[in-house]
Parts: structure tokens; sequence; C-alpha cells
């Protein structure tokens, strides 16, 4: 994707309106989906942060948290397989994390496959740290989880 394309990118909150393509995305990429009514239960809630990709009304890719006073807990990152490697997953995260510090949240954590090092490293490019495993935390396949965590930077 060059300059030009890229700029078309907005990146927002999610909507109602971005349900349906969020459902079929993230059904396509996770073994084990959120279904649609999931996801709207989740943004409808106060202490939740969902953000997606778009380009010309496509969903190319979304991120979510939950926050619990200074700290929050990402629970979703997806881009859609023909758009990765072009940094939507790092400007999601971004944003995300922009507009979690506007409603307080500074400390950030996620668990991430241990097999999945592109994440782990664009994490780690995030500053996020390492902290430890969670043994068999997914299924479908089974793998453990690496437990990573932002620490609170003033």
């Amino acid at each position: 994707m060059d300059r030009e394309e890229a700029a078309k990118i907005c990146f927002r909150r999610m909507e109602e309106e971005d349900l349906d393509q969020v459902a079929e995305l993230e059904g396509r990429i996770f073994s084990m989906p959120w279904s649609r009514k999931a996801f709207q239960d989740s943004i409808a809630l106060a202490h939740t942060l969902f953000v997606v990709a778009e380009r010309d009304g496509r969903i190319l890719g979304y991120c979510g948290c939950y926050q619990m006073l200074e700290e929050a807990e990402i629970t979703n990152v997806a881009v859609a397989e023909d758009f990765r490697g072009q940094g939507i997953g790092r400007r999601m995260l971004e944003e995300l994390m922009s507009l979690g510090q506007e409603q307080g949240a500074f400390a950030y954590t996620l668990e991430v496959r241990a097999g999945n090092e592109a994440a782990q490293r664009l994490y780690e490019s995030l500053g996020f740290e390492s902290l430890g495993i969670r043994k068999n935390f997914y299924e479908k396949p089974a793998e453990d989880a690496v437990i990573m965590w932002r620490p609170w930077k003033a």
C-alpha cells in the first residue's frame, strides 16, 4: 500500500454499523471467534473501547480493550489477511491507547499466542514486556499464551 492509500484509512471508534463486517472478519481470523452480539454488547459498555481501521467503507481491522481504572486489558487485535504487514495493527493500537489515555487508562495488558512471534514483536515495539506464560490458554489449537504488560509511562 502506498502513502496515498494509507492516508485514506480512518482510525475511529467502532460503531454499531461496523458490527457485521467486524464479526465476519473475526470469524475468518480466529478459531473461537466472538459473535456479533458479543461485540455489540461490548461496545455498549462504558468501560470498553473498540477501534476500527476503515477505508472506503471496508473494515480492515479492529482492536479493543476493557478498562479497569487506570489499567486496560486488550482483548482483540485483528487485521484482514490482505492488509497485514502494512502498519495497520500498530496504528490501531496507538489510537486505542491514545483514546484510552483520554479515559484514564495508562497501563495495558494482553495475552498473545506463544507461537505468534509477529504479534509479540509488534507489542514489544509498543513498549509491552513479557511477564510469563498462561499454560493451555488457547483452544483450537491448544497453545500457551504469553502474558504481556505495558507499564504506566508518565
